[in-house]
């Protein structure tokens, strides 16, 4: 019984043969992705103090020398002051960047957020509206059939508005809880794309359950929609999968990722564009992004949102190039200068990044560890006597309680060593 279980399960997820191709590498989908940014929009709105529109236009700035494809610019309708911001940000907009504003599914709301993005080159009016089960039965509280009475007659509207020159983007709010009536929710996409939706946008809305649930939720509404159809997904990080969510979607299907700087967004924000770009690049994804700019933006957004940088996050954290074990240290040693580091998950430089592996002496250290610091800054340094060097700085680590040592303490106890081989050979030659 178990043996058929374990087979069955087996049979839910891709073999490694369908996800390589023999002798070349990782397959990848035929298109590059399309990252539709919304920091301006989720991002700021859920930042303690909100951004002033010279601040917005910064952000714009730094999204727009990143390259990415789509920048989400606010909710029009939400203010004066974000209807305002909407509206500049929209008359700096790039040639080949769509410009979207967020709308419900209220007809005087979308003539604000077509009013405030019609100056842009690509503008996009976007509407979001529940499609959960639990959402139209507690919140809504209406018919399915109304809920996408509601869907075809806002983005028939929408659409009418940006004729042929905007485009129309929906979102079913809580698609990621949408388990329940699934079918309607193709539905909705369906209707949606009848109605003359550009983009139909899959949201996990609020993060809940594995990533693979949803994916497999993205590929059913992928391979029910008519082939050619445009998929984005814009994913939360509740339960902190929100990355692998996102890039797993790309492969079943979804194009457009919708991601944020810094993983900015409502509660454990969304999805964060830097780790979904170059978890794509190492799978050989084409990213066309300026990955070099992510390093300096992240410190560009950590400083004017007063959101710090965990020095543990991904690519960007203060410690996360910091190799302190002794086995970890002699294979960063081993393989620099490698395009493939034995414990490096990624190329510092290739994010902009200033430092690349960082070796700190510790009581967990080895020899490597102190052969490599002392040749990084400069010191020239045989490997025997680093070998020599070692246990005595060991044991001055462990006995102020293992922690680091600096560069100025190794330093001296290679002086006092050198100092003492150099007595004992005095020593020698006068005896």
């Amino acid at each position: 019984m178990e043996q058929k279980s374990n087979a069955i399960i087996a049979t839910q997820y891709p073999s490694i043969q369908e996800m390589i191709i023999p002798g070349q590498g990782l397959k990848t989908p035929p298109v590059s992705p399309f990252f539709m940014d919304v920091t301006l929009r989720d991002g700021n709105q859920a930042l303690p103090k909100p951004w002033n529109l010279e601040e917005k236009e910064i952000i714009f700035k730094r999204l727009v020398k990143l390259g990415v494809q789509g920048i989400e610019v606010g909710f029009a309708s939400a203010s004066k002051q974000d209807f305002e911001a909407c509206s500049y940000l929209s008359s700096l907009a790039p040639e080949n960047v769509a410009i979207s504003s967020l709308s419900r599914a209220v007809e005087k709301e979308i003539d604000l957020s077509w009013e405030a993005i019609r100056k842009a080159p690509r503008p996009r009016i976007h509407i979001v509206y529940p499609i959960s089960d639990f959402t139209i039965r507690n919140v809504l509280g209406i018919s399915e059939k109304e809920v996408k009475e509601n869907i075809i007659r806002s983005v028939s509207y929408a659409r009418k508005l940006a004729g042929n020159y905007g485009e129309v983007q929906f979102s079913g709010e809580h698609f990621g809880d949408s388990l329940e009536n699934m079918d309607f929710a193709v539905e909705a996409f369906q209707a949606a794309l009848d109605a003359g939706a550009d983009v139909v946008n899959l949201p996990n809305t609020v993060e809940r359950y594995r990533p693979y649930l949803f994916v497999a939720m993205v590929r059913k509404v992928a391979e029910s929609l008519p082939q050619g159809s445009k998929i984005s997904v814009h994913t939360h990080n509740d339960l902190g999968m929100a990355t692998a969510t996102t890039v797993e979607s790309f492969f079943a299907g979804a194009t457009q990722l919708e991601t944020a700087l810094n993983g900015l967004g409502e509660r454990a924000g969304n999805t964060n564009t830097y780790e979904v770009a170059i978890a794509l690049h190492n799978c050989g994804v084409k990213v066309d992004l300026d990955l070099q700019t992510i390093y300096e933006t992240s410190r560009i957004v950590s400083r004017m949102s007063g959101v710090p940088i965990p020095e543990k996050a991904p690519l960007i954290g203060d410690d996360v190039v910091a190799h302190r074990s002794g086995i970890h240290q002699d294979g960063v040693s081993k393989t620099k200068g490698m395009k493939k580091g034995a414990y490096r998950a990624f190329d510092a430089n290739l994010i902009g990044r200033p430092e690349g592996d960082r070796i700190a002496f510790t009581s967990q250290s080895g020899k490597s560890a102190i052969y490599e610091i002392l040749m990084q800054s400069g010191v020239s340094v045989s490997k025997e006597e680093a070998s020599k060097l070692q246990p005595i700085l060991k044991s001055i680590s462990e006995n102020s309680g293992g922690g680091e040592l600096s560069i100025e303490e190794i330093k001296t106890e290679l002086g006092k060593l050198r100092l003492l081989e150099s007595s004992d050979r005095k020593r020698l030659q006068n005896s």
